[in-house]
C-alpha cells in the first residue's frame, strides 16, 4: 500500500488538509488538474448524472489510494523554524 501513495505523492494526487469536506478526494483531484475544489466537486456530480453510480465506487476507492498531505518537516534549529523574540519592553 505504501508503494501506491508513494506514486500518488509523486504524480501530486493526496488529499489536502484544507478544502476538503468529506475525505479530501475531490480537492485534491481539482488541485492536481488545475481546478478549484468546488469545480472539481460539480464535475464528479455531473459525473455522476452521466453514469449513475460509478462515483459509489471510485470515491471510495481513491479515498484508501489517495495518501493525506503531509506538512514538510522543518530540523529544528533552522531559520523558519525558530521563533522570534518578543520585543523588550
Amino acid at each position: 500500500m505504501d508503494t501506491v501513495h508513494d506514486t500518488f505523492s509523486r504524480q501530486g494526487l493526496v488529499r489536502p488538509r484544507e478544502g476538503r469536506i468529506l475525505g479530501g478526494v475531490c480537492a485534491g483531484l481539482g488541485r492536481r488538474f488545475g481546478f478549484e475544489p468546488w469545480t472539481a466537486r460539480l464535475l464528479f456530480v455531473l459525473i455522476l448524472f452521466v453514469i449513475p453510480g460509478s462515483q459509489i465506487l471510485v470515491y471510495p476507492i481513491l479515498w484508501i489510494l489517495m495518501p493525506p498531505q503531509v506538512d514538510p518537516v522543518v530540523p529544528v534549529g533552522t531559520p523558519s523554524s525558530t521563533v522570534p523574540a518578543a520585543p523588550a519592553v
